[in-house]
């Protein structure tokens, strides 16, 4: 009988430390140990790494699905097999759903429902709902991983998607940071100023809504900022453990700098800000809207400046996908557009991609979309290290091969309105996705079942 499950053997393996040519072994699900090449216990498989590059599961913090509703936009099913093929291991869903996820019965129901039909691990964001302390206690009780809240209105006709989600007022913004300060879990907040965004989408009405600047310029980089410096301003008093999503600009890095050191705090940024501009945008038409705008160039360099600096230490999909049908409906019109763009499968690539171009080192390439993530949201280092007793959650990549987005070859549902990255031909290639120590992605193909992905609770609760 063999003392291991599988050995993962030859290849380069990142490590907390730095990247070494060891063996991995696993067994029941979890990394048994890491051995000197050649010298692990017998195994009853041994996947062969020579010339590969072995990496942590990645865990992706910020993602969309909205099930189990709109299943003509993807289900729990098609966009957890498209994270396998993305190396992504764990997700964290946010909490837009049909009803919103403000409630405990709500969270509940879609814990039941990712249980029964996600192919990799996933943890569920709530919004704090009627910010009662019964509500979020009971929340907690359920094991949701953080808290998520816009300072945006409810977009008109999706009330019931926002409510207890959206809080455009300044005054229930504080009272959530101040309810949730002591859970000890991140609160994750969509910051665009509310009166702004209105009195800029006035303006824009009058523009051409074909031009992809006019939804630019219905949500400038005030609107970011000046949310952005309000919550850091009220988390001094709060003192809550603060997280702002999808930094898109130059002057929010400046707002985040002038507040270092004011309150816990960290921010986050997404690929299409990082790899793509306004002019990207343009070219994709309304197939590469998202909110907030991609703006940019100079934007793009801010925000690798501030990856580069340490002001920014997350990276996240935000994958949001839309049914063509609802895309092709707003064809020329920005304005009117769904907001979102799917990208689980594009941003291991394109951070490998990065890697190769000399922008940053593999190391803080996986910190930021991986390791990062994991010690914030306290499941480290059961999940984003490879560490004896960690989960046996493995992505496998080629640094030397290459990867084209194409939809004839992504997996998400919405690979029809994969625009904004298609073509992209980026270096590094994910060979292999393992989760718990069984294969779920190899070559092209997922195999992992349906049901097999399990519930991630703050510190691995189950």
């Amino acid at each position: 009988m063999s003392d291991l499950d599988t050995v993962i053997a030859g290849g380069h393996v990142l490590l907390p430390d730095g990247v070494h040519l060891v063996d991995l072994g696993l067994v029941d699900g979890k990394v048994a140990g890491v051995y000197a090449p050649g010298t692990a216990p017998d195994a009853a498989e041994t996947i062969d790494a020579s010339g590969k590059t072995v990496l942590p599961g990645i865990v992706d913090i910020h993602f969309h699905v909205r099930a189990p509703a709109y299943p003509e936009r993807g289900t729990v099913l098609s966009e957890t097999r498209a994270a396998a093929a993305g190396g992504v291991t764990t997700l964290f869903e946010m909490p837009i759903s049909k009803p919103c996820c403000s409630t405990p019965e709500e969270l509940a129901r879609r814990r039941d429902h990712f249980t029964e039909h996600a192919v990799i691990d996933f943890a569920l964001y709530a919004a704090p709902g009627d910010l009662t302390e019964a509500s979020r206690d009971k929340m907690m009780e359920l094991g949701c991983i953080a808290w998520k809240i816009f300072t945006t209105p409810s977009p008109p006709g999706r009330s019931d998607e926002f409510e207890g989600l959206a809080f455009p007022d300044e005054t229930d913004q504080l009272r959530a940071l101040q309810l949730l300060a002591g859970t000890g879990l991140p609160i994750v907040v969509h910051a665009e100023s509310a009166a702004l965004l209105a009195h800029y989408e006035a303006a824009a009405s009058m523009l051409d809504p074909a031009d992809a600047a006019t939804h630019g310029k219905s949500r400038p980089a005030i609107c970011e900022s000046v949310a952005v410096a309000k919550l850091l301003a009220m988390n001094m008093t709060a003192q809550a453990k603060l997280h702002i999503a999808h930094v898109t600009s130059a002057e929010t890095v400046q707002v985040l700098r002038g507040f270092a050191g004011t309150s816990d705090f960290t921010a986050e940024t997404c690929p299409q800000y990082l790899f793509t501009t306004e002019d990207d945008v343009a070219r994709a038409g309304i197939y590469g809207k998202v909110n907030p705008p991609i703006r940019q160039q100079s934007d793009q360099d801010a925000l690798w400046q501030a990856i580069e600096d340490g002001v920014i230490n997350h990276v996240t999909t935000d994958h949001a996908p839309f049914a063509k049908a609802e895309k092709q409906a707003a064809e020329g019109n920005f304005l009117a557009a769904p907001p979102g763009v799917p990208g689980i499968e594009f941003m291991l690539p394109a951070m490998l991609d990065a890697v190769a171009q000399g922008r940053l080192s593999l190391k803080r390439a996986h910190d930021l979309i991986c390791a990062n993530g994991a010690r914030r949201y306290g499941i480290y280092p059961q999940k984003g290290a490879l560490l004896p007793g960690s989960v046996a959650d493995v992505t496998i990549v080629d640094l030397n091969g290459q990867t084209v987005i194409s939809a004839d070859t992504l997996h998400t549902h919405a690979h029809e309105v994969a625009h904004l990255f298609e073509g992209r031909c980026l270096q590094g290639k994910i060979e292999r996705t393992i989760l718990k120590g069984r294969t779920v992605y190899c070559d092209g193909t997922v195999m992992g079942p349906q049901g097999a992905g399990a519930y991630v609770t703050p510190g691995l609760r189950t």
